[in-house]
């Protein structure tokens, strides 16, 4: 049985060099590519990455929503800028809340019900209303881009 000892410490031998020829240092792996980034919610066909525009009347005001940033403008108010930290979008539901740079809070809400704004024969594809401050206004939003290629009618 003496002969059997010397085989199997020769076959624990190669296992263990086996064992040990097979193992990597990490650092030697190639890194795995970042998941590419989530495309932007679409609302009833408003890409939200891509400029929009909220609008109301009575009084005059409008929300720039670019994704760098929202941008509010009224009739004898100063504009006000706030970052843009995406929206939170729930069905047919986007909502932005941010705090602009006069420290006012500053709540966008886009819903996917065609609008009309009331002074125009224009129908828009979102309902926007918008909190800032103590002020609550109701109008309509669109993608900059098709508020610049339409006219009056829609």
């Amino acid at each position: 049985m003496r002969p059997i000892a010397p085989a199997l410490t020769a076959a624990a031998l190669t296992l263990s060099l086996t064992l040990v020829g097979g193992c990597y240092d990490r650092k030697d792996q190639t890194p795995e590519a970042a998941p590419p980034p989530e495309p932007a919610p679409v609302l009833a066909g408003v890409d939200l990455g891509k400029p929009v525009r909220a609008l109301g009347t009575e009084p005059f005001w409008s929300v720039e929503i670019t994704p760098d940033g929202l941008t509010y403008t009224r009739v004898d108010q100063p504009a006000q800028h706030a970052p843009n930290r995406g929206a939170t979008v729930q069905g047919t539901v986007a909502t932005y809340a941010t705090s602009t740079d006069l420290n006012e809070a500053l709540n966008v809400v886009l819903i996917a019900t065609e609008c009309s704004d009331g002074m125009s024969d224009r129908t828009y594809p979102l309902t926007a209303k918008v909190e800032i401050g103590d002020d609550t206004l109701t109008g309509c939003a669109a993608s900059v881009a098709a508020l610049a290629t339409r006219d009056e009618a829609g």
